[in-house]
């Protein structure tokens, strides 16, 4: 993979041994530096990643370098080396557990590919009308939390707070979520033997959906290594836990931000990069053409509307993330400016798109945000195409039913 520029190593220790490592597996050159001038030194050499070793004398210093790093684009990785206190929200944490430096290349590698791909979409965004989504990336994560036992509550509210948290008290119950939703991370907490933890970790690492998923384990020591660029062992408080898997949890959902600004872009600007669907103003040129279609062809067509509590405008997100992702190819939709997300089940009639509207509405019921516990509950109608309707009528009828359904 090439790699535009050196790794800055920061530290005021003697170089550790895993640093050769990275010599011999190419990621090179390593320039070397000092806390006291590293973020100078971020100016001058210009780097594709820092390397930062937690030894001491590193603290009246990394807020600032943190400040600097982020300011920087393309995006710039910051993995810092055993860190013992609470990052800030753009330092990876990386355990060196008996200087291993294959997990370190493989941390570096996953990091640096976040780089190209923002490089890849800051260099293409001319060419359509796409927008690249402003703001933390973190606040439209989600992560899902698998755990049993007195930590796992404490650790939901820490969590919370800052994405949303799809819960799962049993290993099968969380391969349930996986295959349904996106997701920007999984956190392990206390509750499964040592036996049980390697199985899950082992069945993670063996399928390339998940490989570059953020995996933090709370509770075992990790003996073995598995392919999971992103795994990380975070014990103690729930507090500290949330806080330090934030900053991996956060790459992942800027790289999932900037593939679907790509897909946006290869789809002429008529995808929606925040939701993964069309735009509100594609959906109204497809649906018009899918209904003319229909009348003209006299083949079904149903839609399905998924509303929300306006005041829950994460709710709407999530349910349109799970719906790109479980929708059929023929099927579209896109998020509403009132706060409800309509999908067009092409070729469909009635029955069928009313169980195709339940089956994913119980995915989207999973999902609570943050201290209150606010449950994604959809008000769910659905309505089909009749030989009389345009496709002002047809969303005028459903809109109706949902006020309806809601009252």
């Amino acid at each position: 993979m090439s790699q535009a520029g050196p790794i800055l190593f920061v530290s005021n220790a003697e170089r550790p041994p895993f640093i050769a490592a990275l010599d011999e597996a190419r990621l090179f050159p390593v320039v070397d530096t000092e806390w006291a001038s590293a973020a100078r030194a971020v100016e001058q050499v210009q780097p594709a990643v820092v390397l930062a070793q937690m030894s001491g004398g590193h603290e009246p210093h990394i807020a600032p370098l943190a400040r600097k790093i982020a300011d920087q684009s393309p995006y710039l990785p910051f993995v810092t080396v055993d860190p013992a206190s609470t990052l800030p929200h753009n330092a990876l944490p990386f355990s060196s557990r008996g200087g291993n430096p294959d997990r370190l290349i493989a941390r570096l590698r996953a990091a640096l590919r976040v780089r190209t791909l923002h490089a890849t979409v800051l260099r293409r965004l001319p060419e359509v009308k796409v927008a690249l989504p402003q703001g933390d990336p973190t606040r439209d994560a989600t992560v899902l939390l698998i755990g049993r036992g007195a930590a796992y509550p404490a650790l939901s509210v820490a969590l919370g707070e800052r994405v949303g948290v799809v819960g799962a008290l049993s290993i099968e119950a969380a391969a349930k979520h996986l295959n349904t939703r996106d997701l920007d991370g999984v956190v392990l907490a206390e509750g499964f033997t040592a036996r049980v933890t390697d199985a899950f970790l082992t069945v993670l690492a063996e399928d390339t959906r998940f490989r570059s998923l953020p995996v933090v384990v709370t509770a075992h020591q990790l003996t073995q290594s598995y392919d999971l660029p992103n795994l990380e062992l975070i014990p103690g408080e729930p507090a500290k836990v949330a806080a330090n898997a934030l900053p991996l949890i956060r790459q992942h959902a800027m790289e999932a931000q900037l593939s679907r600004t790509l897909r946006s872009i290869d789809a002429g600007g008529w995808l929606d990069p925040r939701s993964g669907l069309l735009t509100v103003e594609a959906f109204a040129r497809d649906f018009a053409k899918a209904v003319e279609q229909a009348l003209a062809r006299g083949g079904g067509l149903s839609v399905a509307r998924f509303a929300f509590d306006p005041g829950n405008s994460r709710a709407q997100l999530d349910a349109a993330r799970i719906l790109s992702r479980l929708m059929r190819q023929m099927d579209f939709g896109a998020a509403q400016k009132d706060g409800s997300v309509i999908v067009v089940f092409a070729e469909t009639d009635f029955r069928t798109a009313h169980m195709i509207a339940r089956r994913l509405s119980a995915v989207m019921r999973h999902t609570s945000n943050g201290k209150h516990e606010m449950r994604s509950e959809p008000v769910v109608s659905v309505d089909s195409l009749s030989p009389s309707d345009t496709a002002r009528s047809l969303l005028a009828r459903l809109s109706a039913d949902g006020t309806r359904a809601a009252s």
